[in-house]
């Protein structure tokens, strides 16, 4: 079951005239990707945790579209993954990536802070952060078959673009000296116009709802329960 779907199970999805019938609004829906909800607190999560660089003059509201339109594509992609079965993910990348990610705050207790301020817990995280991989595992499994470097690609690289550039500050390196590094950088490359393809592909599909830009948020769709504490 997907965690939104399991959100919902104790939740409310409402109108946002939702405490007018006695509900109080916790979280805001941002989007719905084939009746499975995307959070604004999906968002917050995402930018509060470090997982999206932010870039340099972005605005808040740019930074949340950008954010958003990853989670959309995450969705399709965790919706295909879903139907096409399980996949064993490796706990040590798990866990690596999660120490990764704490890291970043220098500290245990700014660490468990951040995850308090977007209502996250350790195993939460590592949820987070297994459903990444389980996109790049799938990615490897069914694309990665569709990609193929052959001699003649990496030669052409190499005489197109790599030794023109590395010519102009000195003398290029053999062929055979970057032959596989050449081979892995187009194969990335390749592979990750199949992912773009795929994506597209899966989203012209896909019934997305996208309520970001609109002009009335207040009229947005929320997540609300009997009892709780309001949105912030």
């Amino acid at each position: 079951m997907r965690p939104a779907a399991l959100l919902l199970t104790t939740l409310v999805l409402a109108p946002a005239s939702s405490a007018q019938e006695g509900l109080t609004p916790i979280d805001r829906v941002v989007a719905v990707v084939d009746e499975d909800p995307i959070l604004q607190s999906e968002i917050r999560q995402v930018v509060r945790l470090g997982l999206v660089e932010e870039r340099e003059g972005e605005s808040r509201e740019e930074l949340e579209r950008r954010v958003l339109d990853q989670l959309i594509e995450q969705r399709v992609q965790f919706h295909e993954i879903d139907r096409f079965g399980f996949i064993e993910l490796p706990t040590e990348e798990v866990e690596r990536q999660f120490r990764q990610i704490r890291r970043r705050f220098g500290g245990d207790e700014a660490f468990e802070a951040a995850l308090a301020d977007v209502g996250l817990d350790p195993q939460g995280l590592r949820q987070l952060v297994a459903r990444q991989l389980m996109v790049l595992i799938y990615v490897e499994e069914r694309l990665g078959p569709r990609v193929f470097v052959g001699l003649d690609d990496i030669r052409q690289y190499y005489q197109e673009e790599l030794a023109p550039e590395l010519g102009g500050s000195g003398s290029a390196p053999a062929l055979e000296e970057v032959r596989e590094a050449v081979r892995t950088l187009l194969r990335e490359q390749r592979l990750n116009e199949e992912i773009e393809r795929w994506t597209a592909e899966l989203r012209r599909e896909a019934d997305v709802v996208d309520y970001l830009d609109s002009e009335h948020p207040e009229s947005l769709p929320v997540v609300a329960r009997d009892g709780a504490q309001g949105l912030p």
